[in-house]
């Protein structure tokens, strides 16, 4: 860690929020809720894909096509109100354990703590209120402002610039690898909280500065 950092950055889907509530609906439209994995996976893929070709689709969108793709290579016929329940389940996803404890000890040390997220800004909001924790963030930024998904280096910047600080004084804290490889080439200190079913990408880009199980041990390594 080069200093201690101004503004913390955290990503939303999977690192605050909890995402195997998803998992029951794969389970009932396929028979396997380990689906939810591979789906969510083409959903980050066919992201990045339309940020590489200059495109932009709201993440919901993407998903639920996404959605349909799964369903046609599996050859199965998903329900026709599939779409609607998978986006309010999402909408209505817990935040993990750790979190409020993490997020109040790092608020009460004086760091300024921001999301930013792949979904859209009306999405973020009500999945920030359901888990009781939209109080504590100073602002909640999507990349719905610069039509390019994470990990691209316009989405980290965008956040350093609205909060008028230099992009080093500020950590990304992600469990999505490619969102520190992403964090890191933007040139944000990083954070990488392991959840289950994540793990770190072993080369030097994909190593971030911290590395702990919950964000209790985040604000520890911050000595906070």
């Amino acid at each position: 860690m080069r200093s201690r950092p101004a503004v913390i950055i955290f990503d939303v889907n999977e690192t605050l929020l909890d995402i195997a509530p998803l998992e029951p609906l794969f389970d009932e439209w396929f028979g396997d809720a380990a689906t939810m994995r591979q789906w969510f996976a083409q959903l980050v893929l066919y992201s990045q894909s339309l940020t590489l070709a200059g495109r932009y689709v709201d993440f919901g969108a993407i998903g639920a096509a996404v959605l349909g793709m799964v369903a046609q290579i599996r050859g199965c016929e998903l329900p026709g109100d599939a779409a609607d329940r998978l986006a309010t389940t999402i909408g209505a996803l817990p935040a993990h354990g750790d979190v409020v404890e993490g997020l109040e000890r790092l608020k009460s040390a004086g760091f300024r703590i921001v999301t930013l997220t792949n979904s859209g800004a009306a999405t973020q909001r009500r999945q920030l209120e359901h888990a009781g924790i939209d109080h504590l963030f100073e602002a909640q930024f999507s990349v719905e402002a610069v039509r390019a998904f994470k990990p691209a280096r316009a989405t980290y910047e965008h956040v350093a610039d609205a909060l008028g600080v230099e992009i080093g004084a500020t950590m990304l804290v992600a469990c999505h690898a490619w969102d520190i490889v992403g964090a890191r080439a933007a040139g944000c200190q990083t954070g990488f909280v392991c959840r289950s079913g994540n793990a770190e990408l072993a080369i030097d880009d994909g190593h971030a500065d911290v590395s702990v199980a919950t964000l209790a041990e985040l604000a520890e390594k911050l000595r906070v």
